[in-house]
């Protein structure tokens, strides 16, 4: 019998590129995997699946703990192949906040492979409340003559992703991604950062966030793009890989130079502190792998970019300069800088990408901020929360109707429900000297107009303080400029007078001399601050930490941070 999958979208696209062109490597052990190979696999895992779940599992959610690599990839297409909801779990996960997920999203099958068979077991034993089935799967190691694959039946069906919430503010809640939502996200990157089969992406991020799967997995795939997996991340490994090709004596099979890396900024921080531990030839070949003539595009997001960091890595690369980007679980990316170096200006997160409506409401009027009407009457820039729509936005979120709709707010226009994203922006009209035009054909423009710069979450980053509002991200950001600070993060502590004080929590650099560290104080930080920041942003108060505690994409909770940091500050008592 013919192997078939249903006639989704990602199923043309894999299709519809060539057969033998390389989709996946093992970094660490150079095993290749084809685009035949893959669509014949999701074919047979698609297969195996529905006998496992003993005939149709339209719409039902199967999660997963499989490492990164081919395995993983033919895993979430199985799932898709079946019409059913993928959800990738971190294997990192205590296995009683899977067991949460698991129990929340009422899973019908944790699959697993062998490397994390015992995780999987262990997830079993924490009393689910629905006993998943547990299904191991085998390790694929390629080489198999592909089987002919056909398309047939539905494009669309009930399937999809669901990713849970890093949980910052309230327990994780289910994002689902339909199909036709994840479709919409993938084509929107390809379309602005232009994906194609020239593309040799190395992937270094976890596999249970919007960032490491939709960015760094399904567009490529839809482009026809190679995707080279080395994680966990390893900044010596990673450094060895990019300078493979360049070196005086490269090593046989000679490696695909890197094209495209997506990854946070706390990623490229440690890369800039770890290339001086490279033998000089090794140095040399990771400074030209990293210019603008090989790695093609390289982008940071998740987290805001320090100024210093992308400075740093623009010296270093002989010029490339970092795309920052905008988007969040529950829309994908919805804000990009565009290709040309001149559009990624410092501290912006660019122009709604390709299919996405954005909008800015007041927050504190509740009005919309309409274009030209960025500055109030005293000329000082509106913030607005920042809406969006389009075809590129979550479904809803699982099982929690009244979260779906706190979150949402109806279009006056009758074009549909506008997504409330919690996060701040303001819009500044900036000349870029050239921008994208044509990008992959398409001739539509989507970098024009006034561009975005985050001010931060609503929730945890605009602190009210006096009467005034302060942007814990700018803050941040003049923070990291001072040559004394490595790691920065700023906070609303409460206060009895103020309502709420500017904190910073620092980490400082090491210093040559002994004990230095410990002299700086927080007058030493105003003083540095003045003529940077008003004074009512610059912190009134300052701890010194040896270690910011960040989640897998560099996020930090900054209430469980305040709590933890500034006890003896929140009090009403203060001069």
């Amino acid at each position: 019998m013919a192997s078939t999958l249903p006639r989704l979208p990602i199923f043309e696209a894999l299709a519809g590129h060539d057969p033998k062109s390389t989709v996946v490597v093992h970094s660490a052990s150079g095993r290749k995997f084809t685009y035949g190979e893959l669509l014949s696999d999701v074919a047979d895992g698609k297969e195996r699946l529905l006998k496992e779940g003993r005939g149709k599992i339209d719409g039902e959610r199967i999660a997963f703990l499989v490492e990164n690599s081919y395995d993983y990839v033919v895993t979430l297409l199985s799932i898709f192949g079946t019409h059913s909801i993928a959800l990738p779990l971190s294997p990192a996960f205590p296995a009683h906040e899977l067991q949460y997920i698991m129990d929340h999203s009422q899973a019908s099958m944790l699959l697993s492979s062998k490397k994390f068979e015992g995780k999987a077991l262990e997830v079993m034993k924490q009393g689910v409340e629905r006993t998943p089935k547990h299904v191991k799967l085998e390790k694929r190691m390629g080489g198999a003559t592909p089987e002919v694959v056909t398309l047939e039946g539905c494009s669309e069906g009930q399937g999809g992703m669901m990713l849970y919430t890093s949980g910052t503010t309230n327990r994780p809640k289910g994002v689902l991604l339909p199909q036709s939502v994840m479709t919409a996200q993938a084509q929107s990157l390809i379309k602005a950062w232009n994906y194609s089969p020239l593309d040799h992406l190395l992937h270094v991020l976890p596999l249970h966030h919007i960032h490491g799967t939709i960015n760094a997995v399904l567009a490529p795939l839809f482009a026809g793009s190679t995707i080279e997996f080395l994680f966990p991340f390893n900044a010596q490994s990673v450094w060895h890989r990019f300078a493979a090709p360049f070196l005086p004596n490269p090593p046989s099979p000679l490696p695909s130079p890197i094209t495209f890396f997506t990854v946070v900024p706390t990623v490229y921080n440690r890369l800039l502190t770890t290339l001086s531990d490279l033998t000089p030839d090794y140095q040399k070949a990771a400074r030209t792998a990293i210019s603008p003539q090989n790695l093609r595009l390289n982008i940071s997001g998740s987290a805001a970019l320090p100024t210093p960091t992308k400075k740093a890595w623009n010296t270093l690369s002989s010029g490339n300069v970092l795309l920052e980007r905008y988007g969040m679980t529950e829309v994908g990316m919805a804000l990009s800088c565009g290709l040309p170096f001149s559009s990624r200006v410092d501290g912006s997160v660019g122009w709604p990408l390709p299919g996405v409506q954005v909008r800015l409401v007041d927050t504190e009027t509740g009005t919309v901020i309409e274009e030209g009407e960025e500055l109030d009457s005293e000329g000082r820039e509106r913030d607005g929360e920042i809406q969006l729509r389009g075809p590129t936005i979550f479904k809803e979120y699982w099982k929690n109707p009244a979260a779906t709709k706190k979150e949402h707010v109806d279009g006056e226009d009758g074009k549909g429900r506008w997504f409330k994203t919690g996060d701040v922006a303001v819009r500044r009209m900036v000349p870029c000297p050239e921008q994208n035009g044509n990008i992959n054909g398409h001739t539509e423009r989507w970098d024009q107009g006034p561009m975005y710069f985050i001010r931060g979450r609503l929730s945890a980053d605009i602190i009210k303080s006096g009467g005034e509002k302060v942007s814990a991200l700018e803050v941040e950001r003049e923070l990291l400029s001072l040559p004394q600070i490595a790691e920065a993060a700023v906070v609303a502590v409460p206060s009895g007078k103020w309502g709420h004080k500017v904190g910073a929590v620092i980490i400082l650099k090491d210093s040559e001399e002994e004990g230095k560290k410990g002299k700086w104080s927080a007058m030493d930080m105003r003083r540095a601050l003045r003529g940077r920041l008003a004074a009512y942003k610059i912190p009134q108060v300052m701890k010194i930490v040896d270690h910011i505690p960040r989640n897998a994409m560099g996020k930090i909770n900054k209430k469980q941070l305040v709590k933890a940091v500034f006890q003896d500050e929140a009090s009403g008592d203060e001069m």
